[in-house]
């Protein structure tokens, strides 16, 4: 039996410390190939970095703005992804896949 007042809720942003951490947690995801589940990283790698707040702050948008553009109901556009992660101090590459002939 697990004595809660003793226990503390799991966020896995409190465990994305440093950017390699960061890099491999979203690559990882990337890896799923589920949409859902990138964006609940993108999302976790935001409270990571102070929050929706914070994230819209660097990308110069309203917290709602950036909020919606992560919701599992519209997901981001190519573009805002392509914002997100550079204000997340992250870019996208391309590498031949290990199974590829």
């Amino acid at each position: 039996m697990v004595n809660e007042s003793r226990s503390v809720p799991y966020r896995t942003a409190d465990y994305l410390t440093t950017p390699e951490d960061v890099q491999e947690y979203l690559n990882a995801a990337l890896e799923d190939g589920n949409e859902r589940v990138l964006l609940l990283a993108l999302r976790n790698v935001a409270d990571s970095l102070g929050g929706s707040e914070g994230l819209a702050a660097r990308m110069g948008l309203a917290p709602q703005d950036l909020e919606r553009a992560l919701s599992e109901q519209s997901g981001p556009q190519f573009s805002s992804l392509v914002q997100i992660l550079k204000a997340m101090g992250l870019e996208l590459s391309v590498r031949q896949r290990r199974d590829a002939a």
